[in-house]
């Protein structure tokens, strides 16, 4: 792998910005202990750490949006302003997140320039110009007459980078700027940070990818489990060290779950070739299937195209090439993706949104996808559909006070489990799973993989998608994908975690 060094060495200037020894708890969660990171003029320093690490925390702390419960943030050598003072803190720090925050209905000049007018009557052209002179200055090639709907994903980075800089800003977050970005949109983007570096700019590089740490930056700090392990230079530093230093020097093997599916077992989702461009991400060439009583684990970080695949099998976002065939029945080419959905069962990932009609009952929910067979005539059978609904309730052990409970009202270990229920309502032959278990609680999480293991044990074939090793457990086979590709295949458990960590993160040997 190419390892490509950032030419010079970070500028010896001041340190423009510095967390000094910050901890924070949420209740009982303790997000950051005592954790201590700098960042100099003219450096990009790269933060990484698994999920949960303390990294969001720690960067809501240095943008003024988090009180410290201990410790002390300085900015440019001196103390961080009050908390409510949002416009000196703009002056001096910014962050660009993963998700665009500019303003869709307005132009590239205006959303520069958003609530920073001091006068009642504005003058557009002298916006555009003032705009446009702030675009020359740091090297970047937009018309500020476009609107932000009109943009791609990169060039909102640019707008909100250009926007932070225009106000005076010496010190930028970057929070995985790269993870919806193609491969030649992401060099576009380091080679900015290279110049805004030049001026003297303090960058704060966050990625999942460690290839492009150690493309970019000049040094690495390292978080686990909200602590600090490390911080070095990046060429002090290998591949296998900083991965260490994220989940820890244990190497954990995962055991083989019984009633594994037979190679004679007939394939249920067969995807071929599968290509996807999407606001959401990229999928590039995928090809796999998933037998009867197979548990297909795809894991990858945010934005490395696995989710994408799931959307697409569930017939929620439409492939641009390949196929998708379940129980090896191709659809024609005038059939919508959805029809393929009378043979799957979903469970995405953010229930409040995709998972539950919030105003509706226990009952109803679960009984949405079957309502076909609870009829006679158009008329539901409430006979029929209570009956259906009582069952999958005491499968899945939902506690409510009764089938007519709003499924708002429940907690959201409950809330899940109907929406696992509703999935396997119509007995599908494939059962395709995002991040099933997050945000539950550890007894919730418990019931819900052993659902899904019963069902693939009874012939089910599962995708499961997730970045949580702890629900990938129940694989029975594991595929990587990285950048849209699947990079990696773990044929059979057991597996090492650290390899497969490692794999995700964009290490492939």
């Amino acid at each position: 792998m190419n390892q490509h060094i950032p030419a010079g060495e970070a500028s010896a200037g001041a340190v423009v910005a510095e967390a000094e020894r910050i901890s924070k708890t949420f209740g009982s969660t303790v997000a950051l202990n005592d954790v201590s990171i700098d960042v100099r003029a003219g450096e990009c320093h790269a933060l990484v750490g698994r999920n949960g690490a303390g990294k969001s925390t720690l960067v809501s702390v240095l943008t003024g949006l988090t009180r410290p419960d201990h410790g002390e943030v300085r900015l440019l050598g001196k103390p961080a302003p009050a908390m409510g003072d949002r416009a000196a803190w703009h002056e001096r720090v910014a962050c660009v997140y993963q998700h665009s925050k500019t303003v869709p209905m307005l132009t590239v000049a205006e959303n520069l320039f958003l609530n920073r007018f001091d006068h009642q009557l504005i003058s557009w052209r002298r916006v555009r110009a003032a705009a446009q002179q702030v675009m020359d200055e740091w090297g970047f090639d937009l018309d500020v007459s476009l609107l932000a709907e009109q943009l791609s994903v990169e060039q909102r980075q640019i707008v909100e980078i250009a926007r932070a800089l225009s106000i005076g800003s010496r010190f930028l977050i970057l929070d995985e700027p790269t993870a919806s970005l193609e491969a030649r949109a992401t060099e576009r983007l380091f080679g900015h940070i290279r110049r805004l570096n030049g001026t003297g700019i303090g960058v704060l590089f966050i990625s999942h990818h460690l290839d492009e740490i150690f493309q970019l930056c000049h040094r690495v700090t390292v978080l686990r489990d909200g602590r600090h392990i490390v911080t070095d230079a990046v060429t002090a530093l290998d591949h296998t060290a900083i991965v260490n230093a994220m989940v820890g020097s244990a190497v954990v093997a995962v055991a083989q779950p019984g009633g594994v599916s037979r190679g004679d077992a007939p394939v249920r989702l067969r995807i071929e070739d599968l290509s996807v461009r999407s606001p959401a991400g990229s999928v590039e060439h995928v090809t796999l299937s998933v037998r009867a009583g197979e548990c297909l684990g795809i894991v990858g970080l945010r934005g490395s195209g696995n989710a994408i695949v799931a959307d697409v099998v569930a017939g929620l976002v439409r492939s641009d090439a390949g196929a998708v065939l379940i129980d090896e029945a191709r659809p024609r080419p005038s059939e919508l993706d959805s029809s393929r959905t009378r043979g799957v069962g979903y469970v995405p990932e953010d229930r409040h949104a995709r998972g539950f009609i919030a105003p509706m009952g226990v009952d109803e929910n679960l009984t949405l996808p079957i309502l076909g067979s609870l009829s006679r005539l158009g008329f539901i059978s409430l006979r029929k559909r209570e009956s259906a609904a009582r069952d999958l309730r005491a499968r899945l052990s939902i506690v409510s006070s009764g089938g007519g409970q709003l499924v708002g009202e429940l907690s959201g270990g409950n809330q899940q489990k109907v929406v696992v229920g509703r999935a396997l309502a119509s007995k599908p032959s494939v059962l395709v799973l995002v991040s099933p278990t997050v945000g539950v609680d550890v007894a919730s999480k418990a019931v819900l993989l052993k659902l899904v293991d019963e069902a693939r044990r009874d012939g089910m074939a599962v995708l499961l998608v997730s970045d949580d090793l702890e629900e990938l457990r129940i694989a029975t086979r594991l595929l990587v994908m990285v950048r849209g590709r699947i990079v990696r295949e773990f044929p059979e458990r057991p597996w090492n975690e650290s390899d497969a960590i490692a794999a995700a993160e964009g290490l492939v040997a």
